[in-house]
């Protein structure tokens, strides 16, 4: 379970086809304090780390992650938004996040408005139900609040942080991101079409 806060942005040096499996090594400030079999959110995605040192560490996406992710896209050089799994005595400073993406999208525009930015993507018609105005959403693995959703786009405001600590510095019109949805909104979607049977 994640929180959707981010630690800190990796830099992807390495990549290895397995089969239908890749293989990514990270590098970043954290890869050291990490261990094998531990989960780490990489831009949203839970995987597991499969070896460590002192400056990088290894995970594995198969083909059900690399389907459902942005994940098989990400080119040596690129930038991952890193956040290690939640203590049970932390702080929960975002909202609740597995770590299971559901869907991907793609980014529509991006507004600087004088000190923030607005950053509008675009909707699935499945997923209309599941975003509610000021409620929480989860993209690449950052926690935000959604603005203005409607059944074609919805947006996100992004603070000066977070904009220069995650990869939303790196988002341009028409790139996909990954998109999990709150889960008591699905829990509750879920519930809602079966009542409605």
């Amino acid at each position: 379970m994640f929180t959707g806060i981010i630690e800190d942005l990796g830099e992807v040096i390495d990549i290895k086809v397995d089969g239908t499996n890749l293989d990514f090594k990270i590098k970043s400030k954290i890869s050291k304090e990490l261990k094998i079999d531990q989960s780490l959110a990489h831009n949203g995605v839970c995987l597991t780390v499969v070896h460590q040192d002192e400056n990088s560490h290894t995970v594995t996406a198969i083909k059900e992650t690399l389907d459902r992710s942005n994940i098989g896209k990400l080119k040596i050089g690129q930038h991952v938004n890193l956040e290690r799994a939640m203590s049970a005595n932390a702080r929960l400073d975002g909202h609740l996040v597995q770590g299971h993406v559901d869907t991907v999208t793609h980014c529509i525009s991006v507004n600087e408005e004088n000190g923030s930015w607005i950053f509008t993507f675009a909707n699935k018609q499945d997923a209309e139900s599941l975003l509610v105005d000021k409620g929480s959403i989860c993209i690449n693995g950052v926690s935000l609040t959604v603005v203005n959703p409607d059944e074609q786009q919805f947006s996100v405001a992004i603070i000066p942080y977070t904009y220069e600590h995650t990869t939303f510095k790196d988002i341009v019109p028409d790139q996909l991101v990954n998109l999990e949805f709150d889960i008591i909104g699905k829990y509750i979607a879920k519930h809602a079409a079966l009542y409605m049977k």
